[in-house]
């Protein structure tokens, strides 16, 4: 019988000593999830600042050539995200609803082909930036008017 208790008395401590071993690298654990969850809370707070700072530019009608103040909205653009290397983002074409879908979404490319040279030139690195054309599939302002269509007319950035 002593025996029992001795060998029951052995397992218990062996399985506290065991139970100790995976809660001290549970606690490690903890402190790596903490810290990449901080890591997380950093990168979101940053991806938020850049929805504020990189603004979409605008183009007239049937044109992909930048005015003064789209280059003067590149030029932020570029600016911030060449201070923070870590940014990337997706640069859409956007076209109002008049001329052809093919058109249109031949015109959007262009206009993010533009926007993301401009920036390429200004220092941001190509590999940072992709751009895809949605013609006039994806308004901005569905309205009719000359309003509506130059809101539509844009190069929008999705950062990641």
């Amino acid at each position: 019988m002593l025996l029992c208790w001795v060998i029951a008395a052995f397992s218990v401590s062996g399985c506290g000593s065991k139970s100790s071993e995976t809660a001290l690298d549970t606690d490690s654990g903890s402190e790596q999830y903490a810290s990449s969850g901080s890591d997380s809370a950093s990168a979101s707070a940053l991806l938020e600042e850049a929805r504020r700072m990189v603004k979409d530019v605008f183009f007239q009608y049937d044109s992909a050539e930048l005015e003064s103040d789209a280059v003067s909205q590149l030029k932020n653009n570029a600016e911030w995200l060449n201070q923070n290397r870590t940014i990337s983002a997706m640069i859409e074409g956007h076209c109002d609803e008049r001329g052809t879908s093919e058109y249109n979404i031949a015109l959007g490319e262009k206009r993010a082909e533009t926007t993301k040279s401009f920036l390429v030139r200004a220092g941001v690195a190509a590999s940072r930036l992709e751009t895809v054309s949605f013609g006039e599939e994806r308004p901005f302002d569905s309205g009719h008017t000359e309003a509506a269509w130059s809101k539509n007319r844009r190069a929008h950035f999705v950062v990641k």
